[in-house]
This record gives C-alpha cells, structure tokens and sequence, in this order.
C-alpha cells in the first residue's frame, strides 16, 4: 500500500494530537493492555459454590481499582488438581494463590490451624467467628505466616458439617457404628470419626461423587451448601444435621509472589478479599437456611440428632482430652474462651 506525503502529514498530526492530550496514556487504554500482574487462584469447590462467586467478584474488583495491573484468574473444582496438589503447587510457586481449610492438607504443614475442626466444639457461628476474627484466629495467622506462607485476615465460610449415608440416617452415635464413611484428607477427621466407632477413609474431594456411587464409601460428611452444588443428593438418600465440625477456608498466598507486588497493589487485593470474604459468609448463611427445604425437594431426607449424646462419647473416649494435648494448652485456652469447656 503506498502512502503519499498528504496522508502521512496528516496521520502524524493526528498520533501527535492524540499524545498530547495525554489519551495514549490514559487508564481505559492502560486497561486494554495485558495485566502487570496475571496471577491464579483454586479452589476445590463448585465454580457455583459462594466461596467461588464471591472470589470472583473481588478479583474484578481488584483489577478494576488496579486499572487492570492485576489479574487474577480463578480456578474452581478442582481444575488444578486435588488439594494436596494444589497446596504443593502453592508453596513451589506454580500457584499464586490458594483457599485451603485448616484441617485440611494446610495442617501438614501448620498442625495447630485444625483445630478450628475440633468435633462438636462451637454450637454457632457466634461462637466460630468470634474466635477466627479474634484472638484464635489472629494466633493461628502467626502460625500460619512463620511456616512461610501469605494469609489474608478473613477466613471463608464452608459452614457447619454434616453427615450424609445412603445405607441408614444417623439418630444417634451408636448408628455410625462401622459405617465407612468418606472424609477429607486430614488427622482431625480421622481422629474424629474413630472416636466415634466409624470407619473413616480419606479421599481427594474430586472423588467423592464417584466413591459414593460405587458404594467405596457409604457416607460422607459436607456443609449443605456442598451437598447442593456437588450433587451428592443423586448418590446419597439420608442428611443427619450433626453440626459435627465447622469449616472455613483461609485465602493462602505464595511469599515470594506477594512480595512482587508493589504495597499499593497489595493493599487493594487484601482489601477487597477480605470484604467480599464477608458478603460470602452471610450469603452460606443465607444459603444454609434455604438449602434444607431445597435438598428436600431433591430426594434427600433429613432428620436432627442428639447432638449432646455425641459429645458425651467424645468425651468418655478422651478424645477432646487427645486434642488438648496435641493442639497445646495455650491454642487450647484460646478455643475454650470462646466456646466454653471441652476436656
């Protein structure tokens, strides 16, 4: 294509206007670019999970404050494998960022996190979150930041656990009796179910539709809102509502890709994942009180359990006196402050 003098005086006038105007710098163009920052997050739950939604919604919050600078890109249920994977994959620096519970692979490495987990231990979410955003969960973050990982200040709401079979609803503790029940990897969940006389086997969440259409397991043990997004209902018939153990998810983050970040784009990531942190709690809760009558209508039965007879066998068994010893007497202390005495 040829071009004469005319119209390259004319093409030159008009990038030179545009340059000094001050457009070709200007943050819808800046936007337009690739991010300085393309940074992934996973998660292990259903893309329609809260925690999902939610995360989602602050990394466009992020990238809209930073003027695009930095992106994060999420990756739910499992995309990225499981969470031994994904947490492997997180402290080699494959994976920026991560949300991991802390009774789960995040207590290989951090043992004292799980006992957030501890079985029957708080009766609300009064009690939970008042100990995760107090004194208990800002010791835990310590703990958590000295094994060398990034943690931001709100845990995430996986909700209270319960139990679900195929085989027999759970009235009582002598009905878990030998049941083989599925549970996530992780020492407090095998603890847990000995304790009580079950037959607890670990496996990856990525299987647990499948081990339980095979009949590998008979149970598992999930917040509601799981059990409604993962499907469970097609594969399971009974929903015993234990409220045996609370769960949450810290947003975890790799040190050396935090330290990258320049302070200003660190303070709007924190910033926004701890606020939409918030919108997510209060949307399982408002899940969580829908979530029966919905499960219902799907095939599910449900019925409510002597949550105190369960309690008691932990007790008569030693189990809270085993965790006490293991978790320690001032992690210990911290927990009883909020829910009262245990062992």
């Amino acid at each position: 294509m040829k071009l004469d003098r005319r119209s390259f005086l004319v093409t030159s006038a008009g990038t030179a206007a545009v340059a000094a105007s001050g457009l070709m710098g200007a943050p819808w163009i800046r936007r337009a670019q690739a991010a300085e920052f393309s940074y992934k997050v996973g998660t292990d739950l259903p893309a329609s999970h809260p925690l999902n939604v939610r995360i989602q919604q602050a990394t466009d919050a992020i990238k809209k404050e930073t003027d695009g600078r930095m992106e994060i890109r999420v990756f739910a249920n499992n995309q990225l494998g499981g969470d031994p994977d994904m947490f492997a994959q997180l402290r080699a620096g494959a994976l920026e960022f991560f949300t991991l519970s802390g009774a789960n692979a995040l207590s290989s490495l951090v043992p004292k996190t799980a006992i957030t987990g501890t079985g029957f231990a708080f009766k609300n979410y009064d009690q939970v979150f008042g100990a995760l955003d107090g004194e208990l969960g800002a010791h835990l973050r310590g703990l958590i930041t000295k094994a060398g990982l990034v943690v931001q200040d709100k845990v995430w709401d996986n909700g209270f656990r319960q139990i679900t079979t195929s085989s027999k609803a759970i009235a009582t503790p002598a009905d878990l009796q030998g049941l083989k029940i599925r549970v996530p990897p992780g020492r407090l969940w095998i603890s847990l179910f000995r304790a009580l006389n079950s037959a607890p086997t670990s496996i990856s969440f990525n299987e647990v539709y499948s081990s339980l259409q095979t009949k590998v397991v008979e149970g598992q043990e999930n917040a509601l809102a799981v059990v409604d997004t993962a499907k469970l209902y097609e594969v399971q018939k009974y929903c015993s509502m234990t409220s045996h153990m609370w769960d949450g998810f810290w947003f975890l983050g790799n040190r050396t890709a935090w330290e990258k970040l320049p302070a200003s784009v660190r303070d709007i990531t924190s910033k926004h994942l701890n606020a939409y942190a918030m919108l997510q709690r209060q949307d399982v809760a408002q899940l969580n009180a829908s979530l029966q009558k919905t499960l219902e209508s799907k095939g599910l039965q449900f019925n409510a359990p002597d949550v105190a007879s369960f309690r008691d066998v932990l007790q008569k068994s030693g189990f809270y006196a085993e965790q006490k010893k293991f978790f320690g007497d001032e992690e210990w202390a911290l927990l009883e402050k909020v829910t009262g005495k245990l062992a």
